[in-house]
């Protein structure tokens, strides 16, 4: 390829990315790719609603204190009703004003994790599939030792080494949940490497930086939007089985996690005790897993070439 052709090339893909009026005809083209599907449209209003409700949350529910760990023997254990109308808890806690402020908390802890593993993992694969050689050969040597157990195995020595606790628990996952990320930009990377304008940007004595962080880096968007929407729900059920077994946040801390871990010991005869934190829990999930979908089916080629 040319020098011309190559700084055509590289102007077009700038003008895609810094126009605003190209960004906001892909953002409106993205947003009517993902209403022709029922279950991304669901997901996108589960995860809207918990948007919502982690900003507004502490400023919106009937009792405010219930997540300072008040201790109300009137109270205790009470089911479901129109006062409490997610019961109220061991220490007398509206359980619904506690779960709505634990949103906050949980999507704080699933996005630091994802953006954590993201920061470590990206620049990690994007230099492996570009170098190359015995670079990449040890990079992913690394990432496979880490591949080889769960994440959340491999956190909970970490969590026990820095101490209990929800900045702990999060670290402790960012650093174990980074292998995923290394892995999806190595491999588009790796075939970004080949692609002519990347030869032509090398041939022009482009610096490796530029090149990875100008061309190729942009090109890794795409995957790495749907891969961090689906980490979100994986990220928030990681942190809440930290919580759940004592080694995330503790009591009185509204986490749906730890929620979980108190309600335990009083199944199943208070079983709202348990059931909504839990059903916090697989919402969101569920509804970050589904967006994701909605997301990966717009990025593919195959559904957006129709």
């Amino acid at each position: 390829m040319s020098e011309a052709s190559a700084i055509e090339a590289t102007a077009t893909s700038a003008d895609a990315s810094e126009n605003p009026r190209g960004v906001w005809r892909e953002a409106r083209r993205a947003l009517w790719l993902l209403s022709r599907s029922f279950s991304s449209v669901v997901g996108l209003v589960i995860v809207a609603i918990f948007l919502v409700l982690a900003i507004l949350g502490p400023y919106i529910v009937p009792y405010p204190g219930a997540s300072t760990g008040n201790v109300d023997m009137s109270s205790m254990l009470l089911p479901p009703s129109m006062e409490h109308w997610f019961g109220t808890d061991d220490m007398g806690n509206d359980i619904f004003s506690r779960v709505v402020i634990g949103t906050r908390i949980s999507l704080q802890i699933g996005l630091t994790i994802t953006l954590g593993a993201a920061v470590i993992g990206v620049p990690l694969g994007i230099f492996s599939g570009y170098l190359g050689g015995n670079v990449r050969r040890v990079i992913m040597a690394f990432t496979d030792l880490f591949l080889a157990l769960p994440s959340l195995v491999l956190a909970i020595p970490i969590v026990t080494v820095l101490g209990p606790g929800v900045t702990n628990a999060t670290i402790a996952l960012a650093i174990v949940w980074w292998p995923g990320y290394v892995r999806l930009v190595d491999s588009k990377a790796l075939s970004l490497s080949k692609e002519p304008f990347v030869e032509a940007a090398r041939a022009m004595g482009a610096s490796t930086l530029r090149i990875v962080f100008r061309y190729m880096l942009p090109n890794c968007t795409s995957p790495l939007i749907v891969k961090a929407s689906l980490d979100m729900g994986a990220a928030i059920l990681a942190a809440a089985g930290l919580g759940f077994i004592g080694l995330g946040a503790k009591a009185p801390s509204p986490e749906w996690g730890a929620m979980l871990s108190v309600a335990r010991g009083y199944l199943p005869t208070w079983w709202w005790f348990a059931v909504f934190p839990g059903l916090a829990i697989y919402v969101s999930v569920l509804g970050f897993n589904l967006l994701g979908d909605g997301l990966r089916d717009i990025f593919d080629p195959r559904t957006t070439s129709q």
